[in-house]
């Protein structure tokens, strides 16, 4: 099992224009071939105007064929080209349990 932690910082007051053209145009794509997330979250202390959510995978190879599928999906392209100008930076990390996390 491995998590995607994807952070997207707004430009400066955009969180709350950027969220409502995620749940418009890329929740109902996403969602059905990522699964739920573990969790969508927006900062309010220390880096500002950032949006984080964590996806849950089997695996890398899993990880890879469900993007590529979202990447080719009728629809998602529009959440592209919404979504990206209202966005200073993307990140993204692959974060690996330890053999004692609750969370496997």
């Amino acid at each position: 099992m491995i998590i995607d932690e994807r952070s997207y910082t707004t430009l400066p007051g955009k969180v709350k224009a950027f969220l409502e053209v995620y749940e418009r145009l890329a929740r109902p794509i996403q969602w059905p071939i990522l699964g739920e997330p573990i969790g969508f979250f927006v900062t309010e202390v220390g880096t500002l105007n950032q949006v984080v959510h964590l996806w849950r995978y089997d695996s890398m190879a899993d990880r890879e064929q469900r993007r590529a599928k979202l990447a080719a999906a009728p629809g998602f392209s529009d959440y592209l080209d919404a979504a990206t100008p209202l966005l200073l930076k993307m990140e993204n990390r692959i974060l690996v349990p330890t053999a004692f996390s609750p969370l496997k």
